[in-house]
């Protein structure tokens, strides 16, 4: 299983991935935007540093404005993780633009996930185009009455046996990730509130509160 924190915000950064359970950290414009930042104003050097002193193994970033600044988005984010020790990951949306630059992107070397999946036929152009993750909007295809687990089920089976890695995103709560684990997949990106109430679980509470009354003598 492979999970990663889904936000732009440093505090819940500092506050999460002390747990080890997480990969990586993911972003995008709308979650920098939500975090205070404008985004052709990010220091990603500095951001990439932090996560990397905080164990993040890779961080995910979304390339901006027209191919030429594209291109040089990535080129200089590869260099950024090179420099201080994270594997960056160039996050390119299921555009027919988007779509038009992997192979030049691709040619640098570096990792790319192609975002914004909402169909499982967009898994065929992930799978022909050989990168490394596709992220699936699983909660923003529910939100538009799309049968979102068949397309979760279609997905699975068809990465089955390729090298793109199918990232489940736009999770709402920990019950969907219950039932789309079950369909084997292993890689999820999850926001803040769905970590925080991952790791929540009442009955839990109430077996380490026994335990502790056992030590100290106050259960009999």
């Amino acid at each position: 299983m492979r999970l990663y924190l889904d936000t732009a915000d440093i505090a819940e950064w500092h506050n999460l991935m002390p747990t080890g359970i997480f990969y990586g950290i993911t972003t995008n414009p709308l979650l920098t935007k939500r975090a205070g930042l404008l985004y052709e104003n990010i220091c990603w050097e500095n951001l990439s540093s932090t996560a990397a002193e905080l164990g993040a193994k890779e961080i995910h970033v979304q390339v901006h404005g027209d191919i030429d600044t594209s291109l040089k988005f990535c080129e200089n984010l590869y260099a950024i993780g090179q420099s201080v020790g994270i594997e960056c990951v160039v996050k390119i949306p299921l555009s027919l633009d988007g779509i038009a630059i992997v192979s030049k992107v691709k040619s640098m070397g570096g990792k790319i996930l192609l975002t914004a999946c909402c169909d499982a036929k967009q898994m065929i152009i992930a799978s022909a185009l050989e990168v490394d993750y596709v992220a699936t909007y699983f909660g923003r295809m529910m939100d538009a009455g799309v049968d979102a687990m068949a397309h979760m089920r279609a997905i699975k089976v068809m990465s089955k046996n390729g090298s793109c890695r199918p990232m489940v995103a736009s999770i709402r709560n920990t019950q969907q990730m219950v039932e789309i684990a079950a369909l084997g997949h292993d890689c999820f990106t999850i926001s803040p509130a769905v970590a925080h109430d991952l790791f929540q679980n009442n009955l839990t509470e109430s077996a380490v509160s026994s335990f502790k009354a056992a030590v100290t003598g106050e259960l009999f």
